[in-house]
């Protein structure tokens, strides 16, 4: 039999974050996350036994499908608020009052989906009547998934038929509900559930580039933005200015590979670090490729935006300005002074990640990709199979599976994006300009098909470090 457990976000956001010291939003909500709330409602309700046994059957499941749509996070603003009533026995202690409160800084990170309805489904499973009505009731009261202002409206169904999903990342396991109770006795905050090792036989994922999901805007707040097609020198001028951070805050001597792209002994890192990409106006119909800001791509998991050392030199270079509210990092590159912010309250939809994260079977060239070589085959045919050869090695790199289709091209499929190259009349000055390590190195733009769904980032060729080869799902509505 099948069993869905719908969940309606009323607010149409979803605010909830991966961990207490992250700004990315968990989208869409792992069951371990809707089980631990349906565990505080069960606990709110008197903690009946009917329902304490719909929750064990529960956890005993295999694990749920997720369906979801996408849609775009909103990268939160730091605001300052106060903790909980300390716990004094001095009589007349003002601490316990909000307005004498110290102030700790929160983020409360939020995802808006394209539709606010998710479903857990489990499939082939067995459940009696006492079971579903026991479920029901501790999902109607349940009130938010994640922080309190989630909103939401749960219901457990039966009859409802739904297409195939993917298998959630975090699950839950049988004893879960004493731990979480034996925690919360102990007034400590549950750790998330247990990671899913995904067995053939069940969905998989879509497949990820090597780069994480997790990024770091700059939003570009003042000075004149060079054109796009300057973007890669930027983004090298960005990683010498976080370089410089770490030696600001003392760490100089330990600049991770992470960063630098470079061993302990100068020679060049075999393994993924970070990127640093444009993030333009393009795609809509009158977009003109202004650069808006830049996002910094960790590989991985992304845990390198969580680290101390990282924060502290990014901190380093971008202090706090009591006059705009906000941190300001400062950068000069060929004649132009720019500032950047880490941190927007509203921000510009041409800033939020998603199109560069979200599955997609189609991918199209925002910045022209750097081929590792130049081809050496003379005729047409023969010089298109090369070069779509080497594209589909430089997916490989990233941990993609190689295209169905590749299309390569002078011209992009995004609308705002300049050529590759100029055109015969154009002063070569209007090309791209890249690292001189880059060079000698020829350009083209890319549409790429894949047989099934793959995760950005998607960041290719030998540029991808510097923000060229980044590819933008592509919408068909987008298509020129």
């Amino acid at each position: 039999m099948l069993l869905t457990l719908e969940i309606e976000h009323l607010l149409g956001v979803s605010f909830a974050a991966h961990s207490p010291a992250s700004a990315m939003p968990d989208w869409p909500p792992q069951p371990d996350r809707v089980f631990s709330a349906l565990v505080s409602a069960w606990g709110a309700r008197g903690e009946r036994a009917e329902e304490r046994n719909a929750l064990e059957w529960l956890e005993a499941q295999r694990v749920p499908e997720l369906i979801a749509s996408g849609g775009f996070a909103r990268t939160p603003a730091t605001v300052f608020v106060p903790p909980n009533d300390p716990e004094t026995g001095r009589v007349g202690n003002r601490s316990v009052m909000p307005s004498y409160r110290r102030r700790q800084p929160r983020r409360f990170p939020a995802f808006r989906p394209d539709d606010p309805i998710v479903q857990l489904v489990w499939r082939d499973v067995d459940f009696d009547n006492e079971t579903i009505v026991a479920l029901n009731a501790l999902a109607a009261d349940t009130p938010c998934i994640g922080h309190s202002s989630s909103l939401t409206r749960c219901r457990f169904l039966t009859d409802c038929r739904t297409e195939t999903g993917v298998l959630a990342l975090r699950c839950v396991y049988p004893g879960r509900l004493a731990e979480l109770r034996r925690l919360y006795h102990a007034g400590l905050r549950p750790n998330p559930g247990g990671s899913v090792s995904i067995p053939s036989s069940l969905p998989s994922a879509p497949a990820r580039s090597v780069f994480a999901d997790r990024v770091l805007v700059l939003e570009h707040i003042g000075g004149i933005m060079p054109d796009l097609r300057a973007a890669a020198l930027l983004a090298k001028a960005l990683r010498d200015v976080l370089m410089s951070g770490y030696k600001k805050s003392g760490n100089g001597a330990a600049i991770p590979a992470t960063i630098s792209g470079h061993a302990a002994d100068a020679s060049p890192s075999t393994e993924p670090h970070l990127a640093i990409a444009p993030l333009a106006f393009v795609g809509p119909r009158f977009a003109d490729g202004r650069v808006l800001g830049f996002a910094m791509v960790p590989p991985g998991e992304g845990d390198l935006l969580d680290q101390e050392d990282f924060r502290d030199a990014l901190w380093a270079v971008a202090p706090w300005n009591e006059c705009q509210g906000r941190r300001v990092l400062k950068l000069a590159c060929g004649g132009f002074d720019l500032t950047f912010t880490p941190s927007r309250e509203k921000g510009l939809r041409s800033l939020e990640p998603a199109p560069y994260i979200d599955g997609a079977k189609i991918w199209a060239t925002c910045t022209p990709i750097v081929l590792d070589r130049h081809p050496k085959a003379k005729g047409n045919t023969e010089r298109e199979e090369e070069i779509a050869g080497l594209l589909r090695k430089a997916c490989s790199n990233i941990g993609l599976p190689e295209p169905v289709r590749i299309l390569a091209a002078k011209h992009s499929a995004v609308q705002g994006v300049p050529s590759s190259s100029p055109s015969g009349r154009a002063p070569a000055w209007t090309g791209w300009r890249v690292p001189k390590s880059l060079a000698s190195r020829p350009l083209t733009h890319a549409v790429l098909q894949f047989d099934t769904p793959v995760r950005g980032p998607v960041i290719l060729g030998a540029g991808r470090f510097v923000g060229l080869g980044l590819c933008r799902a592509l919408d068909p509505t987008e298509q020129r």
